[in-house]
Formats: structure tokens, sequence, C-alpha cells
């Protein structure tokens, strides 16, 4: 039988200016996508351009991690931007991204939206419509993979449109019953112990199940696991759930 495999991706480049919060250097050794903050909620060109270089060095696979214009917020508050707007940028993103990666030899391989967006397009069809119109937009032939939440309104209009779709899952977040992830202003919605977030990200990776909230057991069947790089410790912890999924004969591999 065929070993599980499970591609690790984090988010990347979510620095300003002088201003840096992810490891980036180190997490590019542990993971196998890097989703790249294009300005929007994190990030500048320089930014970009080093984390490209690096990532293309380490033969890790260059994500646009999209988002709402909200540089203040962390691209985490609630907005409402109108859907031709929201494709244009979703596309400025995307665009801004490439030129980077291609001078580091590499390219743009996929699109992941970030925060507020990434949850407003779970449920909202017009959100998700104009994030795929913007990958669209974007251009490329067949067009972008998009990662993203399973059974999400999202990945619905991408495989209207003709796109692939790449299932997330999330080892330090927590999930309801029904396989959404819990807001983050709800009690518990970051899983902070590191033993538990390692067993959890085995658990989806091996067995496509994980642990709700409420003590029920849900089916979270994804092709890549998520590990925040923006969380206290978050090198030691990839590098643990990394080591844990080898040792248990699972391949981390990129998804594209």
């Amino acid at each position: 039988m065929t070993p599980p495999s499970i591609d690790l991706n984090a988010d990347l480049g979510e620095g300003f200016g002088r201003w840096t919060l992810t490891d980036d250097e180190e997490l590019l050794s542990v993971v196998t996508s890097a989703n790249v903050a294009c300005g929007f909620h994190a990030g500048d060109a320089v930014t970009m351009r080093r984390v490209c270089e690096l990532a293309a060095a380490r033969g890790v696979r260059i994500g646009a991690q999209v988002s709402y214009r909200d540089l203040a917020g962390f691209g985490r508050r609630a907005m409402d931007v109108p859907a031709d707007e929201l494709a244009a940028e979703v596309a400025y993103q995307i665009g801004a991204l490439e030129v980077f990666a291609r001078a580091a030899g590499s390219r743009v391989s996929y699109v992941k939206p970030h925060g507020a967006l990434y949850n407003r397009v779970v449920r909202d069809e017009e959100q998700a419509r104009a994030v795929v119109d913007g990958v669209l937009l974007a251009g490329g032939d067949p067009g972008l993979p998009v990662l993203g939440l399973p059974g999400s309104s999202l990945h619905e209009a991408a495989g209207k449109a003709g796109l692939a779709v790449v299932t997330e899952a999330f080892g330090d977040r927590a999930y309801t019953a029904d396989g959404s992830l819990l807001p983050r202003g709800r009690e518990g919605a970051v899983v902070t112990d590191p033993a538990e977030v390692v067993e959890r990200s085995l658990s989806m990776a091996r067995f496509g199940v994980v642990t709700s909230h409420c003590g029920r057991s849900v089916a979270v069947r994804a092709r890549s696991l998520c590990l925040h790089g923006d969380t206290p410790g978050a090198v030691g912890l990839a590098r643990r759930v990394r080591s844990r999924l080898e040792a248990a004969g699972v391949r981390v591999e990129a998804f594209v």
C-alpha cells in the first residue's frame, strides 16, 4: 500500500520594512510550500524578493497569500470590498509576487487567501467568486491551484472555473463539529500545546480525522497541512511535526 503523503505549508514573508514576524529562513528548511505575503496584510518588495530567493534555493514551492488591503490589522479584520475591486486586488498581488518568483528562477505555483479573506470565502459565494476571478485575471494555463478549506465556497467556485483545488488542514487550530475552524475570538481557537499540535497533525495526515472543540471526531481530509509561522516557537514546532510525520511513514512532499 502506498504510504500517505502530505504537504507542509507556512505563511512567510510576514514583515514590513524593518519589522519582521516570521523566521523565514529556518521555516523554509522544514516546509514544502511557502505562502508568501504579497504586501496587502504584510510583506513588501524587498521581503518578497528575499523569501522567493530562499524558497527557490531550497526547492520550496512559492504560493501567493492574498489578502484584503489591511496592513494595520494584519488582514484579520472583516472588510466589505466590492467584487470587481477584490478580483483586481487579488490579481495585483499574484502579479507582484510572480515578478520576484521568476527572478529567483521559480514561479508562483498556487494561491491561498489569508486571514479574514480566508474565513470569508468559506461561505461567502460572491467573495469566493471574486477571488477566483482574480486568479483567472492573473493568467496562466490552466490557472493556479487554489489552497483552502475543504468544502468551502472558494473551492466550489474554483472547481466550476476549471481551477485545481487543494484541501488544507490546521494542526494548531480548533475545529467545530461541522469541520470549519473555530473563530479566533473564541476561547481555545488556537491550540498551544506542542504535543497536541503534533498528534493532531499526525491524525489528519494519516487518518483524515481530528477531534473537534466539542470532543467529536471530525473528518478533515487534506492534501496540505498549515504550520503557522507567527506563533512563538514556530520553527521548533514545525520541525517536531515533520519529524513525527516522517517517523510514522508519512511522505512529506509538495502538492505541486
